[in-house]
């Protein structure tokens, strides 16, 4: 089968076979999987979470 090019000049083969290869991964996103720091992300969502939490305890103590 010859490598037919969309208008745009796109190899339409080479595109097929990129989407069935991440279509086999079954993971959205892995090309920054690797970019990614699982345990900072870890601590800052812990961050925030203890942030929300102190934050919203001091909403009743606000006087006018």
């Amino acid at each position: 089968m010859a490598n037919r090019q969309s208008q745009s000049g796109t190899n339409i083969q080479q595109v097929r076979q990129q989407n069935a290869q991440s279509a086999g991964a079954g993971q959205y996103g892995t090309e920054f999987a690797s970019e990614t720091d699982v345990q900072e992300v870890k601590e800052r969502n812990a961050r925030a979470e203890a942030n929300k939490a102190k934050n919203s305890g001091q909403m009743g103590n606000q006087s006018r």
